[in-house]
């Protein structure tokens, strides 16, 4: 791995961490000498991020570095957690780990209030279906973040109609 890869990936590290890490732990996690580790961190300062710690207490990356200008809607949100959550699931660990760093870029760059309601929406993943390709839940996610009842129409299966108030509070893909 170069240097400036060994640089971004040290930053990636740092970000997934609320608390200072050891630098053992940083060391081993990208498999470089502490000696490397302490100079990379160095120059990572030196550029201008906000990374507090000093050997033998531990390293945090504060904050606030290199948010870029990203936005996203609730719905698209959703579909990027959901996404998440299921190569968290079903991929092999590579894959996982790549996708807990996303999830770990993707929060730096959001505002508190959209980072904080990341989770209000309780999606859930389940084996892939060709039946809801086309349908459209989005009342139904907006019921369960509003906690709000909705009526809901729908043909049982043996044919008679029916109607139900519910109160939705997951959806299960």
């Amino acid at each position: 791995m170069n240097r400036t890869a060994r640089l971004l990936s040290l930053l990636q590290v740092l970000r997934r961490y609320r608390h200072p890490v050891s630098g053992k732990k940083l060391a081993d996690e990208l498999d470089i000498s502490i000696r490397t580790l302490y100079r990379d961190i160095a120059t990572l300062q030196a550029q201008g991020a906000d990374i507090e710690g000093e050997p033998g207490v531990g390293y945090v990356l504060r904050p606030g570095f290199f948010i870029p200008p990203l936005m996203f809607s609730q719905t698209e949100m959703e579909a990027m957690m959901l996404g998440i959550l299921w190569v968290s699931t079903f991929a092999d660990r590579p894959l996982a780990k790549a996708a807990a760093d996303a999830l770990s870029k993707i929060k730096e760059v959001l505002p508190s209030n959209v980072r904080n309601g990341m989770g209000a929406v309780p999606l859930r993943v389940g084996p892939p279906s060709d039946k809801i390709k086309n349908e459209d839940l989005t009342v139904l996610r907006d019921a369960i973040r509003r906690e709000s009842k909705i009526e809901i129409f729908y043909c049982a299966k043996d044919g008679k109609q029916s109607q139900r108030i519910i109160w939705p509070f997951a959806i299960g893909y």
